[in-house]
């Protein structure tokens, strides 16, 4: 309804939000009902350099909050991230050590300022918005480039001692196996990531292919994507046993590039999973419904936790 002439507008709070990539940063102003009142999309800058990259965030950050409505910013980042201290330690593809985003983002903005690790925030999102919605146990992997995953219990992020909770990726799956990128051997991310299952067909076969063309070949009989994407399969299922045992949730969320493959991927899952849990049911296993969006809607959600726990 359009106010009425010379009636002060009622303003909605917002909280801006941000989710860093590798290659793009994905930034929203939304509401506390979800509402996105804007989104938008800009380079990460990683190749000028960690500090380049970091001057990109504080700056998108400034540009979101330039109007008197903004309340509070989340931002996930990827990597080894202290929550509690609101400090990123640690991020591979961004090469940045120990940058305090909390301290520089709430002292330029002068709004509080919450900081997660984009997966886990992709794990909440999906507990309170998207497919573990009306479940209280939620685990959310997201398998791409690499392989990771964070448990929700209540509506709260479960981020560990030291903020590394989730790296299931670098559960060793299959001692002695392939060289991962964190110098062990047998990781499930160097058997099961996106990247790896394309890339083991490529050295099966000689042929050049995307794990997307695997599920393509796959559908169409090729004995070789069929014997990778076991490979694949099986491994996840060990990995995804050894969560279940451990944290018990009432469901997994599969994310990231690969939860693509859709039925070609949850099927055999669920039934390589319930094969291992020979003493109890196994948890049903859902593709996400927020897709990329993930790690922006759970930043945005942990601002308006941090917003409601300021409250007096």
């Amino acid at each position: 309804m359009p106010a009425i002439p010379g009636e002060p507008r009622i303003r909605t709070d917002l909280v801006a939000a941000l989710d860093v990539g590798g290659t793009s940063i994905k930034a929203g102003l939304i509401a506390e009902d979800g509402t996105v009142v804007r989104e938008s999309r800009r380079p990460t800058g990683a190749e000028g350099g960690p500090q380049a990259a970091v001057d990109r965030i504080v700056a998108f950050a400034q540009d979101l909050v330039d109007t008197d409505n903004v309340r509070a910013l989340g931002l996930g980042v990827p990597g080894v991230v202290d929550s509690a201290a609101g400090i990123a330690r640690y991020a591979a593809n961004l090469g940045w050590r120990d940058v305090p985003f909390v301290r520089l983002l709430s002292d330029r903005l002068g709004i509080p300022v919450v900081l997660g690790h984009d997966v886990r925030l992709g794990a909440l999102a999906e507990a309170v918005l998207g497919a573990g919605t009306g479940t209280d146990s939620v685990y959310f992997v997201a398998i791409g480039t690499g392989i990771a995953g964070g448990l929700v219990e209540g509506g709260r992020v479960d981020n560990g001692a030291t903020g590394q909770a989730g790296e299931v990726g670098h559960l060793v799956v299959r001692p002695g196996g392939p060289l991962c990128g964190c110098g062990n051997h047998g990781c499930l991310e160097s058997i099961a990531s996106a990247s790896r299952i394309g890339r083991a067909y490529s050295e099966l076969t000689g042929v050049q292919a995307s794990a997307r063309d695997v599920v393509e070949l796959l559908q169409s009989g090729d004995e070789a994507a069929g014997q990778v994407w076991a490979d694949a399969i099986d491994a996840l299922a060990d990995a995804l046993a050894a969560v279940t045992v451990l944290q018990d949730p009432g469901v997994i969320v599969i994310g990231g590039g690969l939860s693509l493959a859709g039925e070609a991927l949850t099927g055999p899952l669920a039934g390589a999973l319930a094969q291992r849990l020979t003493f109890r049911t196994a948890p049903p296993i859902a593709v996400t419904e927020l897709g990329d969006r993930a790690g922006l809607a759970g930043a945005a959600l942990l601002a308006w936790q941090q917003l409601r726990k300021d409250k007096p």
